[in-house]
């Protein structure tokens, strides 16, 4: 983005929600989150969620996932990892994600269904204090797995096998 002013990604587009659900999407799908945190949290939009003193924008983001976690769990979700980032070892040398997430969901309806939750929507201020950019991209397994993988569907050691 040379001479670009740097657009900041915190919530999806119209457009974008829409391109995900026509996917139709069948099964389960993981959200790959890239993470970049501010220095200070900004709660300017939410004050009434604003902690006494300034923190941090990982903290704030500690506190989403506080938040977050019980109505994730309770709509069939997990998170599977999370992990501290930095600089890509393959891409924009300029470029820095603080943190990455994987979340599964069991289907795109469940997902849908959390992510309109009002209670967990109560929450989503902490996010957005806690973000100066983010990426969201659902990941969906595909056939083309198993040729990567040499095994069949039913036997991919990352999947969670059926109860």
């Amino acid at each position: 983005m040379i001479g670009d002013k740097h657009v900041a990604y915190l919530e999806p587009t119209q457009e974008s929600g829409r391109s995900f659900l026509e996917r139709g999407i069948s099964g389960s799908v993981v959200m790959l989150n890239l993470l970049r945190f501010r220095d200070i949290a900004d709660y300017s939009a939410t004050p009434h969620l604003a902690p006494q003193e300034p923190i941090s924008g990982a903290a704030a983001y500690q506190l989403y996932i506080r938040h977050t976690l019980p109505h994730l769990k309770r709509s069939g979700g997990e998170i599977i990892f999370l992990g501290k980032g930095g600089s890509f070892l393959i891409g924009p040398s300029g470029e820095r994600w603080d943190a990455a997430m994987l979340v599964r969901q069991s289907s795109v309806r469940d997902f849908m269904a959390f992510a309109s939750n009002r209670e967990y929507m109560a929450g989503m201020g902490h996010r957005v204090a806690a973000l100066e950019d983010s990426r969201l991209l659902p990941l969906v397994e595909d056939e083309l797995a198993d040729i990567f993988t040499g095994k069949p569907q039913h036997v991919r050691p990352w999947r969670r096998q059926p109860a």
